[in-house]
Parts: C-alpha cells; structure tokens; sequence
C-alpha cells in the first residue's frame, strides 16, 4: 500500500471541501469558543497542581458532543468515526498522531455536564450568539410538543402502578445492577395517527393508535426565523397544554401572537395568556360528536398554515439527527433533547447565513 504523505491529506481534505464538508462550514461560522466560560464553570477542573494526565480542552470534547449528536453515533461509535474520518479531525483541530478521546471519556464529559445542569446554560448561551448575530426573537412564537423514543421498559402492571406512584418497585431495591438500568421516568403512551386509506377507497372511521414509549420534547420557536427559543424536556405521557404555564411562552419577543394546536386550548391557558400580554392563536377544538362549524373550520385552516412550521423543526430533527434516547433517565434524556435542540439551531444558522452570503 501507498504510505501517505502530507499533501494526500491536504488533497483529500481539499475534496471533502469541495464536495461540501458540513463540518467545515460548522467551523467557519459557529464560534465555539464562547461555549468555554460555562463549559468551564460546570466542569471545574483542578489546577494541575497534583499531577496527573491533563484533560482535554473543554471546547474540543464539546465539538466531539455536535458530531455525536449530528450523527446520532454512540461513544464507542464516535471514538472510532474519529480515528477513522479526515472531516471529523480537521473539524477538532486534531493531526494524525494526536491523542483522541476515548469512548470513556466522552460519556464522562457529557455525564458532568449533564450532573450540572450545563444544558441549559449552553443553549442561552448560543441563544445569545444568534441575537447579536441579529436573529431577535420575532413575529411571534410556535409551540408543539413531540415524542422521543427512548428503550421500551419491560415491567409488571405491579411496577408500572409504582412507578407511576414514584414509588421504586420492591423486587429492585435490593439490586442495585437492575435499578440503575431501569428508566424510571420514561413513559408509555398513545400516538394517534391518521387511518390509511383502504385498497377499495374508503377510509376507515377511527384512527390508529399506537403504543409509544419513552419522553416529550417541547419547544416553543419563533415565527420569524424557526429558530428554538424555549424547550422542555418531560415524559411522553405528560400533559401538552399545561407546559405553556411553565416557561414555554417568551415574553422577549418583538410580537405577542401565539400559535400552537388543540392541545394547548383550554381555559386556563386562554386566560393566562391573556393576562400576561399574549395573543392567542391557538387552534379551537370541534365539537363533540358534531362537525367542525365553518366559522372554526376556516379559522383553524389559517393558523395551520403559521402553525405547521414547527413541524419543520422536528421533522429535521428526526430525519437528520435521528433523534432518540439512548440514556436512562429524565435529566440524560433532557441532556440528549437539549444537544439536540442546539445542533438544530447550529444547522439553521448556517442555512441563515448561507442564504443571507448569496442574497
């Protein structure tokens, strides 16, 4: 076999380019390194002072948190892909003779970060960079709510009546080893979908429902640029009407205009946006076994137009990223949503600034 040199890499690396390397234009646009001040509060590593191998720059493992995430690639997966692909090593920084992290400690980076709550702070801090970037939150915001599969957990009615109780089952507190690999958070719910048409044509009269387990991401975007503002992690079985009281809606944005589905029609919610400043465009239920009134038909049919494109969001989540809970646990699954959510927002200020290059 050929020994390769210094100039076959520069070539290859140079097609990569040419054949449009996501990863570069990452590179060229997103300033990472305002990610470190919190990457370093919430790490809090030692000095050095006591010896010991040095951790790896903050900002690196980071990086090395997009690609898994942008690939939906577990640890051992991702030290490999790293070993092995040219575009992930010019997008860390890393030569061929460095040291690369192992699967060890990319759990271990984003346990810590998990642990502390760091998300969240990662996200208002990139958040940040878009408004200064001059993507303000404007126009008005969409909310919805999608479901992410995590592991079906195979439990007793017994322990699903405990669990639901947040009581821990009495047959796993005396073994540790099968407590810490049951998802104690996750729920099992229904996901209703529309009845296929049938191979006579006719549709039948009631839909599909489908048993979904795992958790709900809830995300309220701006109408302006599709941006995610707000996000919220809880289990699939939980309530989406009820996470617009709790710090879904953004009172930061330059209109007070909020769209969102059935789900978030009610009574409490209509008032509550009322007396904080909003305007509701959230769609109007039908009438119980009566059909839809045009006076709501038509309505409705106008804020499906505004409200369908947080279906974007997800859609690109799903298809690109691949969304889905690997973890265990209600604040592991938050981490993965939360990543997620600021991948997606990375891809959408490329795609921004990219259109706004070629204007």
């Amino acid at each position: 076999m050929k020994q390769s040199v210094f100039f076959d890499v520069e070539e290859r690396l140079a097609r990569l380019s040419g054949l449009g390397d996501q990863l570069e234009a990452f590179s060229r646009t997103v300033d990472f390194e305002v990610f470190r001040p919190d990457l370093e509060k919430a790490l809090a590593y030692s000095d050095g002072s006591k010896g010991g191998r040095p951790p790896f720059d903050p900002v690196l493992m980071s990086k090395i948190l997009v690609i898994q995430t942008l690939n939906n690639l577990s640890d051992e997966r991702t030290e490999y892909l790293i070993n092995d692909r040219l575009s992930f090593m010019r997008f860390l920084a890393l030569g061929l003779s460095d040291r690369v992290p192992d699967a060890k400690t990319v759990w271990l980076f984003r346990e810590r970060l998990t642990q502390t709550g760091a998300i969240e702070r990662l996200f208002d801090r990139f958040d940040a960079t878009l408004r200064n970037a001059g993507y303000l939150r404007m126009s008005g915001q969409i909310l919805d709510a999608t479901l992410v599969a995590a592991p079906k957990q195979r439990n007793t009615n017994a322990e699903k009546a405990d669990l639901r109780a947040g009581r821990i089952p009495e047959d796993w507190q005396d073994k540790p080893a099968k407590l810490s690999h049951k998802d104690r958070r996750a729920r099992w719910t229904l996901k209703f979908t529309k009845a296929k048409r049938q191979d006579d044509g006719t549709i039948p009269a009631t839909d599909l429902a489908i048993p979904f387990s795992g958790y709900k991401s809830h995300v309220s975007i701006d109408r302006k640029f599709w941006f995610i503002r707000k996000w919220k992690t809880m289990d699939a079985a939980d309530s989406d009407g009820a996470r617009l009281r709790e710090g879904l809606l953004d009172k930061t944005n330059t209109a007070s205009t909020v769209w969102a589905d059935t789900a978030y029609r009610s009574k409490a919610n209509e008032d509550f946006m009322e007396k904080q400043g909003f305007v509701s465009k959230v769609h109007r239920k039908k009438p119980h076994l009566k059909p839809m009134p045009l006076h709501i038909q038509k309505p409705n049919a106008g804020k499906s137009v505004i409200r369908s494109r947080v279906e974007h969001v997800f859609a690109d989540q799903k298809s690109q990223t691949g969304l889905f809970i690997r973890t265990v646990g209600i604040i592991r699954a938050t981490m993965r949503i939360g990543l997620a959510n600021i991948v997606y927002n990375m891809r959408r200020f490329l795609f921004l600034e990219r259109i706004s290059a070629t204007a």
